[in-house]
């Protein structure tokens, strides 16, 4: 089927379980993609996004940040037509201010993940991560069993979130669906670092023979931090990006998503996902 550049859906082939029963079907993944924004010219930020009225997001996104404090400060909004690499096209957006308004740089830089890049894209993006860390090589195989059990035990340990309803949630368990530590926080990225901290400290990393489990969906962001931990299985209650499935599949990772009473779905890395009787 053709889609739109900017359709915020794609297909994947999955790997779905439900109770031990094991079948391949196709989902569609939400699109996510890095999007570039230039003022004048120079990239000061890349910002993870479904595209889609980004012309909207750079607006709402200089304003947030303080660039701009109205409409009349911005001359034009579009994307780059020109970009070095044909991947990035449509996800690159040039911003051109009027001549009166000052930008500070330097606030800006401290900030934001400036990017010197003359164009990206996702492909790009997995890239650049790729060459930071080597695909990981990781036998570990996770029964079915073990996996269904995590999500009761990391709620069972969210013990703010039980009286707040406002935070997320990370565990580190073994193989075995063993817990090992779960922290909470309003950001599910600070989550997972305050997980692998707890690690470090333990002197666990890199965390060969684990999985991560957290309590929201599976972005970029949190993909490539277990990557970065060496985690060969992370494990989620909601969807994955696109972007993520991609990074994962990349790295050697298995990603278990809408892991959900006796259900869970595959996207990458099914052959770690095994009938309990083969788990190691």
């Amino acid at each position: 089927m053709d889609r739109a550049p900017d359709d915020p859906r794609v297909p994947w082939r999955r790997v779905c379980w439900r109770g031990r029963a094991r079948h391949e079907d196709t989902d569609e993944v939400v699109r996510e993609e890095p999007l570039e924004i230039r003022i004048g010219g120079m990239p000061v930020a890349v910002v993870m996004r479904t595209p889609g009225h980004d012309e909207e997001l750079t607006l709402g996104f200089l304003t947030t940040e303080g660039v701009i404090d109205g409409p009349g400060a911005v001359r034009s909004v579009r994307h780059c037509s020109v970009v070095d690499d044909p991947d990035a096209e449509g996800n690159v957006v040039q911003a051109v201010l009027q001549p009166e308004v000052v930008v500070d740089w330097a606030r800006l830089r401290r900030n934001l993940y400036a990017s010197s890049s003359c164009g990206i894209c996702g492909k790009a993006t997995i890239e650049q991560v790729m060459v930071r860390y080597e695909p990981l090589v990781d036998d570990t195989r996770v029964g079915v069993e073990a996996l269904y059990g995590l999500v009761e035990q990391l709620e069972t340990e969210q013990t703010v979130f039980a009286r707040t309803g406002g935070l997320h949630a990370a565990g580190l368990f073994d193989a075995a669906g063993e817990m090992l530590v779960v922290r909470e926080d309003v950001g599910r990225h600070n989550a997972v670092d305050k997980v692998v901290g707890w690690a470090l400290g333990e002197g666990r990393v890199p965390l060969r023979g684990h999985v991560l489990m957290v309590s929201g969906r599976v972005s970029y962001e949190i993909t490539l931090k277990a990557v970065a931990a060496g985690i060969p299985v992370l494990a989620a209650v909601s969807a994955p990006s696109s972007l993520a499935v991609s990074l994962a599949e990349e790295s050697g990772l298995t990603l278990v998503a809408f892991l959900r009473g006796e259900r869970m779905a595959v996207y990458a890395g099914a052959e770690r996902v095994v009938a309990d009787g083969a788990a190691t």
